[in-house]
């Protein structure tokens, strides 16, 4: 990435050199261009909302910026992107959307998210922090601004405008008012489920800002929950990609000797999985880690994986986290454990099954969905 501080090798994490989405785009390179040629005062706490893969916060790691990202991918991708330039640890401060925000903020530079909700929690929870003299700015791809994300801006911190678009991007510049009234933090978000869909039936979802289909039970894992395998006894259960961790929960409840592990790349998503298995009492054993799906759980040590792949990264469509989610899920089960997925009848997840644990079972499917069920031999 050309930047007018120099040019920076980015990559994205995990790193995959057959990959060729980059690690950047025209919207992080509209935001550094612009900051140079304003000469925007980079001084005093300055924090970067939404990093995608380190991009920003690596250009402008002499500034000592703040990173605030929901992704440990993103974090992952940071830690690499910055050592590779010779950034000494420490000097760019890593926090996730979980963590406190810092007290007081001169310099606010937003990456625009896909989840219109992640914003609208980060720009509540770091309001506060915001001053007069606070340079607000946001950037990302025009179709990914829209005016309920410019009116967003201005209901929360203050009188906001953009930019012309360039090269299909587009900046947002916000002048803070801290005397302004807001409206408290609606996030986290919780509701009670319908009945007819198992052992959660009545139960309680709690969903923090930016989790998928954060206000109702989306449809596909409300299928995924009318055909969960029945399974009893001490089984070591992974809820792969959890979400909410509605799905692990259905299992904790109908198997009480069950131990359950959540896992998510979202600091967002395993927080709101904890907040549901609490929320309904779940009485047996349970871990929340946030981390790259399968990665650090021991080969051959687990019974059961249940798996919603997303087919996503960022705004581009990609099956390669559904690969890996299922290569790193062949690698934990032992001989005779299963994979669980529910997908989109369209994506073809059986073909990918098929050819990496030699067989591929229709459990269920309706016009939309499948549920499939691969064995380890």
């Amino acid at each position: 990435m050309t930047t007018p501080w120099g040019d920076l090798a980015l990559t994205r994490f995990p790193e995959d050199p057959r990959e060729r989405l980059r690690a950047w785009d025209a919207s992080d390179e509209y935001l550094l261009r612009h900051l140079a040629e304003q000469e925007t005062p980079l001084s005093g706490t300055v924090v970067v909302v939404g990093d995608r893969w380190g991009a920003l916060v690596t250009a402008l790691a002499a500034h000592r910026p703040t990173q605030i990202t929901d992704s440990y991918l993103t974090q992952e991708a940071t830690r690499a992107n910055l050592d590779r330039h010779g950034v000494e640890p420490g000097t760019v401060r890593l926090l996730t959307t979980q963590d406190a925000p810092p007290d007081r903020v001169d310099v606010l530079l937003v990456r625009v998210p896909k989840s219109l909700a992640l914003l609208e929690d980060q720009l509540l929870r770091l309001a506060p922090a915001m001053h007069e003299g606070t340079v607000v700015v946001g950037t990302g791809m025009v179709k990914e601004i829209h005016t309920s994300t410019l009116q967003l801006f201005e209901r929360i911190l203050g009188p906001t405008r953009t930019s012309l678009a360039e090269r299909k991007a587009r900046l947002i510049f916000c002048t803070p008012e801290p005397s302004q009234q807001r409206a408290a933090n609606p996030w986290p978000y919780a509701y009670t489920l319908p009945d007819g869909i198992g052992a959660v039936s009545q139960g309680t979802v709690v969903n923090h800002a930016g989790v998928f289909c954060a206000d109702r039970l989306d449809i596909g894992t409300r299928f995924f929950l009318g055909h969960l395998p029945d399974g009893k006894g001490a089984q070591r259960v992974v809820d792969l990609g959890c979400g909410n961790g509605i799905v692990g929960t259905a299992v904790g409840l109908a198997n009480p000797e069950a131990e359950v592990l959540f896992v998510d790349e979202s600091f967002q998503a395993v927080a709101s999985a904890e907040a549901t298995y609490r929320a309904n009492g779940v009485p047996g054993h349970a871990e929340f880690r946030v981390g790259d799906g399968m990665a650090g759980v021991p080969a051959g040590t687990v019974d059961l994986v249940l798996n919603n792949p997303p087919f996503h990264s960022h705004q581009a469509t990609t099956d390669a986290t559904a690969w890996r989610m299922f290569t790193g899920a062949k690698r934990a089960l032992r001989p005779g454990g299963e994979l669980w997925v529910i997908g989109n009848r369209h994506l073809g997840y059986h073909v990918k099954l098929r050819r990496l644990f030699g067989n591929s079972e229709l459990v269920a499917g309706d016009p939309k969905f499948v549920v499939l069920r691969a064995v380890k031999r």
